[in-house]
């Protein structure tokens, strides 16, 4: 007998604990990226797996849940193949298989499990996976956020506060959606355009710019937000691929760092490092760091802009 796929026994595992009890209908499974953990698989193997017990009937797909065991009481039962599906529907599923799994796990097979119908079904409404994540691009940044200004309301600086932090927000929901779109390389996408819309109104608010001096301005404030979500996904990605969360790592490079520290050759890190070590440990907050980072750059425009000539030239020495 032919050995079985990795996918496969994941597939076996999940059915004979079903079968055993040991899982019940309505039971949350693992996400895809905790099984390619548990099973030292790639992400793609354990995605694999579920779509297979999907496509199988044995677990269905919950919004806001996950993947759950097939057979409880208001669980989604799919959509019927032969049951009208429209673009937002497949969109959506997308969307929600990427907050779930990550940008990695997307695949038009998995979008159509997800919803319960054939794969070649989703492709009556998208034509490639380069479009859909177009699409999904778009429709995140278009969904609606309420935030906080600074300053006088309607001033430059309020109005660059709300710009800054609704993408934020966006980012925080959708932690793939700063890797669709790179800095050097902008998609024509209608929301995302909507968001710089609203920069280049807090500029107007300061006074007349050159279009070389607008657009940097604009890219600086957009690459702060993008740069920080970047590691969103990026940490993400990172617990996936070695198994280890922040802490972990840091337990395993300890010795390397430790070289570092005791070669004498750099006591501002080693007396900085021992500070952390005292106080236990430096705790990352992204959160923290984008309200910095959005401070610091916003005092640095504001000294800027007090200058006529300097606010005129974003580029001069």
């Amino acid at each position: 007998m032919a050995a079985l796929a990795q996918y496969e026994r994941i597939v076996v595992d999940i059915r004979t604990r079903i079968a055993d009890g040991r899982l019940t209908p309505g039971d949350r499974l693992p996400s895809t990226r905790q099984l390619a953990k548990d099973w030292g698989v790639a992400l793609a193997t354990a995605t694999k797996a579920l779509t297979a017990l999907q496509q199988q009937g044995i677990v269905v797909s919950q919004p806001r849940v996950g993947t759950v065991v097939a057979g409880v009481a208001g669980a989604a039962p799919g959509t019927p193949a032969d049951a009208p599906l429209s673009r937002e529907q497949v969109v959506r599923a997308a969307i929600e298989l990427a907050d779930a799994e990550g940008l990695d796990a997307l695949s038009m097979r998995g979008v159509a499990a997800r919803l319960g119908v054939a794969t070649m079904s989703t492709y009556r409404h998208v034509t490639s996976k380069d479009q859909l994540i177009l699409l999904m691009a778009d429709t995140a940044f278009g969904e609606p956020v309420e935030v906080a200004g600074a300053g006088e309301p309607g001033g430059w600086r309020d109005l660059l506060t709300r710009a800054a932090r609704t993408m934020w927000a966006l980012y925080r929901r959708h932690p793939w959606l700063a890797h669709v779109t790179p800095l050097t390389r902008p998609l024509p996408l209608p929301n995302l355009v909507a968001h710089g819309e609203r920069m280049l109104a807090a500029f107007q608010a300061v006074g007349a710019f050159d279009p070389q001096s607008l657009q940097d301005l604009q890219v600086l404030v957009y690459s702060h937000v993008q740069g920080l979500a970047m590691q969103l996904e990026g940490e993400a990605r990172a617990l996936a691929d070695t198994g280890l969360d922040e802490d972990e790592w840091m337990a395993v490079n300890g010795a390397g760092f430790s070289g570092i520290t005791g070669s004498g050759r750099y006591p501002r890190f080693t007396a900085l490092m021992a500070a952390f070590g005292e106080a236990g440990g430096y705790d990352l907050d992204l959160d923290e760091l984008f309200e910095l980072g959005l401070g610091v750059l916003l005092d640095g425009l504001a000294v800027r802009f007090a200058d006529p000539d300097r606010r005129r030239d974003t580029r001069r020495r």
